[in-house]
C-alpha cells in the first residue's frame, strides 16, 4: 500500500514545511537521517528547524546534522514555529506529546505503538480527532513495496481465495546493541513487551493481507523476567472473510541475529512467502512452479530513493532496510502540502492496538487457567 496523492511528483517550491524531531534515540535517528537525505537531494522542500530529546547532548548532535536547527530539551520549544512534528519518544510519552502538538494545531508523525494501553491510544487518537490535526502513524510496513506486491498478488484473483498465513518475527531484546536503551523492560513505559512494541507491525500487516481480525487467542511467555514484558507471544486470528493466520513474536538473546521477519500465506491456487520485507525475493508457488515475482519499487519511487541516500552517500547494503522509512516519511510530507489525510491514520493504527489488547487479554486468562 503504497500511498500516492494528488500532488505526487509536483514541483516543490514556496514555504518550506518546517519539521521538529522530538526524541533522539535510535528510531529517531532513522527519521533524522531520512529526512536529511529527501531534503538534500530536493525531493521535499522541508527543513528540519529543531530537535529534542531529554539529553542535551544527543539533541545537540541530531541538530548539528540539520543546517540551522536548534537543539532543546524542552519540547514545546521544539514546536514552536514547527509545522509538523514526529514523535520517536518512549511510548508512554506520546499522548502528551500529541496533546501538546494538537494544541498548536501542528501536524504529527507518531511512532508506533501509540499507547501503552488502548484506552489511552483510544484517548489520543480523540484528542487528535477533536483538535483536526493531521496524524501519521509510523506503520511503515505499509510504505514496504515487497509487502505491497505481496498484496497485489494476493488480490489479484489469480490465486484464489487467502486460506492461511503463518507469520514469524523475532529479533534480539531490544535492551542492548543497536537500540542503546533500556525503557522497553518497563511495563509502565512500553505497555508489554514483544507483541506491542514489535509485532504491533505485523498485525496491522496480517490484517492488511488477510482482513480485519475478527478473533483473537494468544499465550505469551516471559523468560527475561522482566515484569510485565513478555518476550514470547503466539497468536491464533481470525479474519473477517475465513482466513486464518498465526503470529509468533519472539525476543530472544542472540544479538548476532538481526530483526527478522518471514510471512507465508496460503491460497487456494498459490503459495506466497517472503523472508525479507525490505527488499525481496517474494517468491510464489502454482503448479506451474516457482518464480520469483516483481517486488521493487516502482521507477518513480526508485528514483526518489536513489537521490535520497546518494545525498547520504549511504551504503548499498543499508538501502533496502530504510526503504519504508523513506517513502513512509516522504508520503506523511506530501500529504502535508496536498492537504490530504496522511496514512496509516489512527483509525488503522487503533485497529492494531484492539487486537493487541484482545491478544493479552486472552494470554492473561489462559496463564490464570494455567
Amino acid at each position: 500500500m503504497i500511498v500516492r496523492h494528488p500532488c505526487y511528483g509536483s514541483d516543490v517550491s514556496g514555504k518550506p514545511t518546517r519539521l521538529a524531531l522530538i526524541g533522539c534515540g535510535f528510531i529517531g535517528g532513522v527519521h533524522s537521517m531520512v529526512l536529511r537525505g529527501l531534503i538534500a537531494a530536493g525531493v521535499v522542500d522541508a527543513a528540519v528547524v529543531a530537535t529534542c530529546d531529554a539529553d542535551p547532548e544527543r539533541a545537540a548532535l541530531f541538530a548539528a546534522a540539520h543546517a540551522g536547527a536548534r537543539a532543546t530539551t524542552d519540547p514545546d520549544e521544539a514546536m514552536d514555529g514547527a509545522d509538523a512534528v514526529w514523535i520517536a519518544t518512549p511510548t508512554s510519552s506520546h499522548a502528551d506529546l500529541v496533546g501538546r502538538a494538537a494544541a498548536r494545531g501542528t501536524a504529527v508523525y507518531c511512532e508506533k505503538p501509540l499507547a501503552p494501553t488502548l484506552a489511552q491510544a483510544d484517548a489520543l487518537a480523540s484528542l487528535a480527532t477533536e483538535r483536526a490535526i493531521a496524524v501519521q502513524v509510523g506503520l511503515v510496513l505499509r510504505h514496504s513495496p515487497v509487502l505491497a506486491a505481496f498484496d497485489h498478488a494476493i488480490h489479484s484473483g489469480d490465486l484464489g481465495r487467502p486460506m492461511a498465513a503463518v507469520l514469524r518475527d523475532d529479533q534480539y531484546f531490544p535492551v542492548g546493541g543497536m537500540y542503546g536503551s533500556t525503557w522497553r523492560a518497563e511495563h509502565a513505559v512500553a505497555g508489554g513487551g514483544t507483541l506491542i512494541e514489535h509485532s504491533i507491525h505485523d498485525v496491522d500487516l496480517l490484517a492488511w493481507l488477510l482482513g480485519p481480525i475478527v478473533d483473537v487467542a494468544a499465550r505469551s511467555r516471559n523468560f527475561s523476567r522482566h515484569p510485565g514484558i513478555e518476550d514470547v507471544l503466539v497468536a491464533t486470528l481470525g479474519h473477517d472473510g475465513g482466513a486464518t493466520s498465526a503470529l509468533a513474536s519472539i525476543w530472544h538473546g542472540v544479538v548476532s541475529r538481526p530483526s527478522t521477519r518471514r510471512i507465508e500465506v496460503l491460497c487456494e491456487k498459490g503459495v506466497l512467502w517472503t523472508e525479507d520485507e525490505h527488499v525481496g525475493p517474494l517468491w510464489l508457488q502454482t503448479d506451474d512452479g516457482t518464480i520469483a515475482l516483481p517486488c521493487a519499487p516502482d521507477r518513480a519511487h526508485a528514483e526518489i530513493l536513489e537521490r535520497a541516500f546518494d545525498a547520504l552517500d549511504m551504503p548499498q547494503e543499508w538501502r533496502g532496510s530504510l526503504t519504508s522509512y523513506v517513502l513512509s516519511d516522504l508520503s506523511f510530507l506530501d500529504a502535508l502540502r496536498c492537504g490530504e489525510p496522511p496514512f496509516p491514520d489512527l483509525a488503522t493504527a487503533l485497529e492494531a492496538h484492539r487486537v493487541v489488547a484482545a491478544a493479552y487479554g486472552d494470554a492473561a486468562r489462559r496463564d490464570t487457567r494455567a
